[in-house]
């Protein structure tokens, strides 16, 4: 039996009785229950986008990142395609809705927040799991009081009729979903018709083509974290749902005090590589904001949960350490990654941060037009196991949150 609470803990944040207690009581539980051996890596992660977007995003992702197109699911008011990198990562499930119009509860999550009703259909929706035993692990859940869409609903919405898909969380507005696959077996997903568009392809290619051009096709690795920001009331049980809800354990949590925030992280029992199944990392607010007049504080990630609703926020992509053979670039992976892509026309809210030295280097993009996301990059130096740095966390915040300023005074102005 796997022993959830075995792993170091990290951070300086202090979180409070209950969660300690909780924490403990979740995690044995788990583990008792079988849950934690029967659930296993994040098999798949799944967006929507609006009408018209998937396939610029999808030659967005193909320059950005490793994923490659590999196919598309028609159903009656969805385009579905599939990205894969390999069976050893998580695939990505890019939804287009066909028609403006179309409603529905994920829609309804964006619609309710000031920025976010603008991309009204443009939502990251949340992970697939694969598990062992599909119907022990929904009961067991069930019984601990979560709830699942019935297949009926699963048919309504046009999601995969193999998968056993939870309610959206209260806290993050993600779903959890469920897929039973042995291991050797590979991704399918039971929707709609398959067939290889032609222009999501050439769109797919050329992107491709350029990220080979430019020489970074072998130095962007798989997805390394994702970060979800929540309201700071509910950070605590924003974790402690997800633990309940997969087989992931509590890492630690950093108080980043320049920006009156915290970073907690929670990664796989089953995988020490997050390539393999990437750690899952929430931000919040340390005071709610209707204390921020009174308090003087800087309240980035609060005022983007407040524009968008609690959501992710970015996808982590890994760099290579490794020095390759053709790369004669003199400097840094991380560093000709990003000016390389920026020569592209792809912005970025800052420099480069942090060194070699400090163990590693980040940045973030510019929110994409077509999910409202942000790709960060991010490079380890030798042997250095942490997701950042106190200093790096700070700066990347602060940038996020004036690009956040300027978006929102945009979204103001077309009101």
């Amino acid at each position: 039996m796997t022993q959830s609470l075995s792993f170091a803990r990290h951070g300086d944040k202090r979180n409070s009785d209950f969660f300690n207690e909780y924490l403990v009581k979740l995690l044995e539980e788990r583990d008792r229950s079988g849950l934690t051996d029967n659930i296993h890596e994040i098999d798949a992660m799944m967006i929507t986008v609006d009408p018209g977007h998937s396939i610029r995003y999808i030659a967005e992702l193909a320059l950005m990142t490793p994923y490659h197109y590999l196919v598309t699911l028609e159903s009656e008011s969805h385009w579905t395609h599939i990205l894969r990198i390999d069976m050893n990562s998580p695939d990505f499930l890019v939804r287009e809705v066909k028609d403006p119009n179309t409603r529905g509860i994920f829609r309804s999550l964006n619609e309710v927040y000031p920025i976010g009703q603008h991309k009204p259909n443009s939502r990251y929706m949340g992970e697939i799991l694969r598990v062992s035993d599909l119907h022990d692990v929904v009961q067991c859940q069930q019984d601990r009081e979560f709830r699942f869409f019935s297949q009926d609903e699963v048919r309504k919405l046009e999601l995969p009729g193999n998968l056993a898909i939870g309610k959206p969380s209260p806290y993050t507005h993600n779903i959890v979903a469920y897929m039973e696959r042995p291991k050797d077996q590979i991704r399918t997903y039971a929707l709609g018709i398959s067939s290889i568009r032609d222009d999501v392809q050439e769109a797919y290619l050329a992107a491709k083509e350029k990220q080979a051009e430019l020489g970074i096709d072998k130095l962007i690795l798989p997805i390394d974290h994702l970060a979800t920001r929540v309201y700071s009331q509910n950070r605590e049980v924003a974790i402690l749902e997800y633990l309940s809800l997969s087989s992931y354990y509590y890492w630690g949590s950093y108080d980043i005090t320049d920006q009156n925030s915290s970073t907690n992280v929670t990664k796989s029992v089953h995988h020490s590589d997050e390539m393999r199944s990437p750690a899952k990392v929430f931000t919040a607010n340390n005071t709610p904001y209707f204390v921020n007049h009174l308090e003087k504080l800087p309240s980035p990630t609060e005022t983007f949960v407040r524009n968008y609703g609690p959501r992710l926020h970015h996808l982590a992509i890994a760099v290579s350490d490794e020095t390759l053979p053709q790369d004669q670039h003199g400097m840094d992976n991380i560093d000709f990654v990003v000016s390389q892509i920026a020569s592209q026309g792809r912005n970025f809210l800052l420099d480069v941060i942090g060194s070699k030295e400090d163990g590693l280097k980040q940045i973030f993009s510019s929110a994409s037009e077509h999910s409202s996301l942000i790709i960060e990059y991010v490079q380890r130096f030798g042997d250095f196991q942490g997701f950042f740095t106190k200093d790096n966390v700070a700066e990347l915040t602060r940038a996020a949150g004036v690009e956040e300023e300027l978006i929102q005074l945009q979204a103001a102005s077309k009101a």
